[in-house]
């Protein structure tokens, strides 16, 4: 990977700063939407994988900002697509939980990060509702609205909370919740919260001990997986960890990644 003349913490700053604004409208229409203001939804892979006019707009808003700020720098977004780029490639999810900004619910984010070669540098996940800004750049370390991040340290399996997400497609619904069934027994409790950006954010924080999810994309983890990583936590993306499947994301405490990982294998992650 090439990647003289990177500024990581110039990135950083450019993915707080458009994140921030993108949040800003994303709230505003949230907002909008208690009060009975109606947003457009539409589907993609099916009936239960939802899209809003809010999410186009929120991307809309971070391609825009993006072209002024780093200008010629490719944009790969959640849905206006794109490709990566020789240098710096941005990688977009303008609402990451989407359905639970639908229902009301308040776990919803925009992630916005800079990946060079393929390898997130720089990072900003941004929540509407709340105002929390989570951020982080290569080799620099993570953080929640300025306080820097340390993940967890649990003893033991028995003690530990992890998190996890399951596919639209009913039939892998049906293998992951067969998966959460073999793991619960073997662990402290299990949470699904609907954005995996924020799940990786919660690892970072040690608000989650570990986090598992398989068929991510892209701009689900580009930022959040940076975060986790830079506050410590060992994190192993799609293709790096065929014991847990070809297509899984995986980001642990220290304390029990290597542990965890046997059990979650053993509990049939590859089959997922």
């Amino acid at each position: 990977m090439s990647d003289v003349g990177v500024d990581e913490s110039l990135l950083k700053s450019v993915a707080v700063q458009v994140a921030t604004e993108a949040a800003a409208l994303v709230k505003e229409a949230w907002e909008g939407m208690a009060g009975g203001r109606e947003v457009a939804v539409g589907t993609k892979s099916g009936d239960t994988d939802v899209v809003t006019a809010v999410d186009h707009e929120s991307e809309r808003l971070v391609r825009s900002r993006l072209a002024a700020l780093r200008p010629g720098e490719p944009v790969l977004g959640e849905e206006g697509g794109g490709a990566a780029g020789d240098g710096v490639t941005w990688v977009v999810d303008p609402i990451d939980g989407t359905v639970n900004f639908l229902y009301g619910l308040p776990w919803f984010a925009v992630s916005v990060a800079a990946q060079v070669g393929g390898e997130s540098v720089a990072g900003a996940v941004v929540e509407p509702a709340s105002g929390r800004v989570w951020s982080a750049a290569r080799g620099q370390g993570a953080f929640l609205d300025g306080r820097r991040l340390s993940v967890s340290s649990p003893s033991r399996l028995e003690l530990t909370l992890v998190g996890t997400g399951f596919a639209y497609s009913p039939s892998r619904r049906m293998r992951q919740s067969q998966f959460a069934a073999s793991l619960l027994g073997r662990v402290r409790d299990i949470r699904r919260n609907g954005a995996a950006s924020l799940d990786l954010c919660a690892v970072a924080a040690g608000w989650l001990d570990a986090y598992v999810e398989h068929g991510l994309n892209r701009w689900d983890w580009a930022a959040g997986a940076l975060i986790a990583a830079e506050a410590g936590a060992e994190v192993q993306l799609a293709g790096t960890a065929p014991d847990l499947g070809q297509d899984a994301t995986y980001a642990a405490a220290p304390s029990i990644a290597e542990p965890l990982r046997k059990v979650l294998a053993d509990c049939g992650a590859a089959e997922v």
